[in-house]
C-alpha cells in the first residue's frame, strides 16, 4: 500500500510538472525569450523549495529522451537555402560556442557547485549552451 501512494505522489509532482511547464512556455513566448532559458530557470526556483520530493533521474535517460527534443525541436522550422547561407557560422557556433560552453559550464560546476560531478556537469552545459534557431545571427530569424 505505501508504494502505491509514492506512486500516487510522483504521478501527481509530474503532472503538475507538465502544466508548469506548459505554463512557462506560454510565458517564454510572451515575454519573446527562448523557452529553454525560462525553463532552466523556473526549474532552479522549483528546485529550492522547500518539501519538494527528490526523483532520481539517471542522466543517460535524459541524453536520450528529454536532450534530444531540446536541441533539434527548431530545425523543422529552418529555411534550408537560409542554413547554407549561413553554414560556416553556424558550424563554428554549433560546435566551438557549444562546446566551450559545455565545458564551461562543467568546470564551473565542478568547482562551485560541489554536488555535481563531471558527467552531470557536462550535461547541464549540453542543456545551458543549446541555441533557439529563430534567435540566431544577432536576432533576425534564420
Amino acid at each position: 500500500m505505501e508504494s502505491a501512494a509514492s506512486l500516487h505522489a510522483i504521478e501527481r509532482v509530474v503532472l503538475l510538472l507538465l502544466v508548469m511547464v506548459a505554463a512557462f512556455a506560454v510565458i517564454a513566448h510572451r515575454l519573446k525569450v527562448p523557452y529553454p532559458i525560462v525553463l532552466v530557470l523556473a526549474g532552479l526556483v522549483l528546485s529550492l523549495a522547500p518539501h519538494m520530493p527528490r526523483i532520481p533521474l539517471d542522466p543517460n535517460l535524459v541524453f536520450v529522451i528529454f536532450l534530444p527534443p531540446l536541441l533539434y525541436s527548431s530545425a523543422w522550422t529552418v529555411s534550408w537555402r537560409d542554413f547554407r547561407r549561413n553554414l560556416l557560422v553556424i558550424s563554428l557556433l554549433a560546435i566551438g560556442l557549444v562546446g566551450f560552453t559545455v565545458w564551461g559550464v562543467a568546470a564551473f560546476s565542478e568547482y562551485f557547485i560541489t554536488v555535481l560531478y563531471w558527467k552531470a556537469g557536462f550535461l547541464l552545459g549540453a542543456v545551458l549552451s543549446t541555441t533557439d534557431a529563430n534567435r540566431s545571427a544577432g536576432g533576425r530569424r534564420l
